[in-house]
């Protein structure tokens, strides 16, 4: 199943010939600050197979993906199927009972608003699933900041890399060269270089500043620190 757009697709401000600056904007632990409700769902995950609670350091430091990798750190082996299956089911259950309280990263709105104001185009690429996303976008009444809102589509637990490489193709206007990828996780990264685009990874979401770093990007502490390195990059 292909990507699909918010329904509220813009002209992508080309400049003269030459594409806008584009940022391809993570949502979960990147605009959408949910980490504690993340924990919170993972250890009700982990409690259902008998595993202890993790706590917030140890889950930046072991995270990766494919999930079932980051399961397998601290597991000491694969979860099976059946494992897995659950897992799964239990933890975005609970996911969906804790993020209505979560919001917007701090300083969101604003920078998404000065990117658009200063001719930028910007789009959300995540890996939660699609037909949840839409609802949230449009809840925090950010949706007219994007030219294109793609979530996942298919089973969770995978790379972004392929998501990636649709979402882009599905951008009229949009150059992979002066596109950066922001994200929380170093698969944005991997996801980004797959597409030819820049990726700039913050600290406020899934993994570790050593852990992103190993990624070879620049990381950096807030919003506004990544719109500055995506400036640099690519306006």
């Amino acid at each position: 199943m292909g990507t699909r757009s918010t329904g509220h697709e813009r002209g992508t401000g080309e400049r003269g010939g030459e594409a806008a600056p584009h940022i391809v904007w993570d949502w979960n632990g990147t605009l959408f600050h949910d980490i504690d409700a993340v924990i919170t769902a993972t250890n009700a995950a982990f409690a259902e197979i008998g595993l202890a609670p993790i706590t917030l350091a140890r889950y930046r430091e072991l995270y990766c993906v494919p999930i079932p990798r980051f399961y397998e750190r601290l597991m000491g082996r694969l979860p099976t199927q059946d494992e897995w299956d659950h897992m799964d089911v239990v933890f975005h259950r609970h996911y969906a009972d804790h993020h209505i309280r979560c919001g917007l990263t701090a300083g969101a709105e604003s920078l998404l608003a000065r990117w658009q104001d200063t001719g930028g185009t910007q789009s959300i690429m995540s890996m939660y699933g699609h037909e949840d996303l839409l609802p949230l976008v449009r809840g925090f009444g950010i949706e007219r900041r994007f030219i294109r809102v793609d979530g996942r589509t298919g089973p969770s637990g995978g790379s972004k890399t392929e998501h990636m490489a649709r979402h882009l193709a599905g951008l009229s206007g949009v150059a992979a060269g002066r596109t950066v990828v922001i994200g929380d996780a170093v698969d944005d990264a991997v996801a980004a270089a797959h597409v030819g685009a820049h990726a700039v990874l913050y600290t406020g979401g899934s993994h570790s500043r050593g852990s992103l770093a190993a990624a070879g990007v620049p990381v950096v502490d807030s919003l506004e620190e990544a719109v500055a390195e995506a400036e640099r990059l690519v306006v």
